[in-house]
């Protein structure tokens, strides 16, 4: 028997007995404690919120904080009025100049205040990472607590690709020194809605 045989058959012999598994983390529902802590960690990491009660005030809100802006574009029809229409499906570098980009998230989590987008609601994969500024409509009843809460969300589902996004682009490499914005949006508004 060679010495790692020897290894192996020690380990198999000296297995520990098998214990059930632990029951399922759960966490309390969300509620108005989720989105207090979604708000300030969103504020903390470099986002902004905007609470609002319907689609006509982000359209008022965007009118007026963007106007200056060339290029916006969104996924949502209820934004077609203040928008940028027919930008859906061209070629990805067609929109290295988008000064902002309006989509929808699934849900929120209030413990790292990142939004679960996938495919379907970015239109193009490359939008919510391209664009100058980037703002996203979450209903306040879709924050989840944790991450633990969000993969119970998320675990059986289909989607071609997904992905948590929470507050602008930033990198601390350089002499440790915050830079926002580095390599993807300046900035981050994030609407919640209801």
């Amino acid at each position: 028997m060679t010495s790692r045989e020897e290894i192996l058959a020690k380990i198999k012999t000296n297995q520990p007995g098998t214990k059930p598994l632990p029951a399922d983390l759960t966490t309390v529902p969300g509620g108005m404690e989720s989105i207090t802590q979604f708000k300030t960690v969103l504020s903390a990491i470099g986002g902004a919120i905007v609470e609002v009660s319907n689609f006509e005030e982000i359209a008022q809100y965007i009118q007026q904080e963007f106007k200056n802006k060339k290029r916006l574009i969104s996924t949502l029809p209820e934004l077609a009025s203040v928008t940028e229409s027919g930008w859906e499906n061209k070629d990805p570098h067609s929109y290295e100049d988008v000064d902002l980009a309006i989509i929808k998230a699934h849900f929120g989590v209030a413990e790292n205040a990142a939004l679960w987008v996938t495919e379907d609601l970015m239109q193009q994969r490359v939008v919510p990472f391209i664009c100058q500024q980037l703002a996203v409509v979450v209903n306040k009843a879709d924050i989840v607590a944790t991450m633990h809460d969000a993969y119970s969300k998320i675990g059986d589902a289909e989607y071609g690709f997904g992905s948590f996004i929470a507050g602008p682009s930033k990198t601390a490499d350089i002499e440790q020194s915050l830079v926002l914005g580095a390599h993807g949006p300046k900035s981050m508004t994030v609407f919640l809605l209801g």
